[in-house]
């Protein structure tokens, strides 16, 4: 029985709803992001620059907390996100924008090298990807205030790292192209990634 799986894609591609659905589903605990209770999300989406560092870091060890919790537990745990976005899309991403220094970022990384020895991948991974509207409408939809102020071309700095990302990804993996279906309203298209999930993990947990 699979003991980890986790949810990636971008701001607003919908990874908190499927968590929440497919650990319904599955009778899985779940993992969330806990964004409203993050200390430094709101400062940073109103100075990147000034706080991008204290975001990643805080991201990087809560995460990380959390991953050996899972892999000490006996529970199957769905994750809303995972270290490894933080490390390979969003902290590289700040840097090349100029919103992290370079100081930070090598510091960042040697942080992220130390950890990244002490956790294992997820059993399975489940990738939603989106285009910039249907990231934008999604935002827009569910109004966090402090996400007003997220920039288009940070967005697409994003989803360009997303794919790049993704198309190197050696573990076992899922993509759901969410531009072309509606999981949340369409009992359809959630019966498709069902489907997909549970033969996918029959498949890796005989």
């Amino acid at each position: 029985m699979a003991q980890h799986i986790a949810v990636a894609g971008n701001i607003g591609a919908g990874k908190t709803t499927l968590t929440h659905m497919l650990a319904k589903s599955f009778n899985w605990d779940l993992q969330l992001e806990d964004m409203d209770d993050n200390p430094y999300i709101s400062d940073f989406y109103e100075d990147m620059q000034r706080w991008s560092f204290n975001l990643q870091v805080y991201f990087l060890t809560t995460r990380w907390r959390h991953v050996q919790a899972i892999r000490k537990g006996k529970k199957t745990v769905i994750q809303d996100r995972t270290i490894y976005e933080d490390a390979h899309i969003f902290a590289p991403n700040l840097h090349s924008m100029g919103l992290m220094s370079t100081r930070d970022f090598e510091n960042y990384g040697q942080l992220f090298e130390a950890i990244s020895g002490q956790i294992e991948a997820p059993d399975l991974l489940i990738y939603l990807r989106a285009g910039i509207p249907k990231l934008v409408d999604q935002i827009q939809m569910r109004g966090r205030e402090y996400e007003d102020a997220i920039r288009l071309d940070y967005l697409k700095r994003l989803n360009e790292r997303y794919e790049a990302w993704i198309s190197d990804y050696k573990g076992k993996l899922l993509i759901f192209n969410v531009d072309d279906m509606n999981f949340q309203d369409n009992p359809d298209d959630y019966a498709k990634i069902i489907d997909q999930v549970q033969s996918t993990l029959n498949g890796l947990f005989p």
